[in-house]
């Protein structure tokens, strides 16, 4: 069941990169310059209170420095890449098991 969750989120997840791709692709021609949509900021026009809460979160369980050094290059990076890094990772994750063939030759 889990592994079911883990390919259906990860699906999901590359799909909307695929999509967010397609949206920068289409600024970028429009605009004669590339566009790329950065994680922070679709997150922040998402949902810009669970975006403060989860910065909070970071600086005060584990420190500022690794909101600086992880966090901040997170937040920059395009969104395409970030959902389609998290898909992948998590379509792999629920990948079936390999079965062995039985050796008894």
């Amino acid at each position: 069941m889990i592994r079911f969750v883990l390919r259906f989120v990860g699906l999901w997840l590359l799909a909307g990169g695929f999509v967010a791709f397609v949206v920068d692709g289409t600024r970028s021609i429009a605009s004669s310059e590339i566009v790329m949509t950065p994680f922070g900021e679709a997150w922040f026009a998402v949902s810009s209170g669970t975006l403060a809460r989860f910065q909070e979160l970071v600086t005060t369980k584990l420190s500022a420095d690794v909101w600086e050094r992880l966090g901040v290059p997170l937040l920059a990076a395009p969104l395409f890449a970030v959902l389609g890094i998290a898909g992948v990772l998590l379509l792999l994750l629920g990948r079936a098991r390999r079965r062995r063939e039985p050796s008894y030759r």
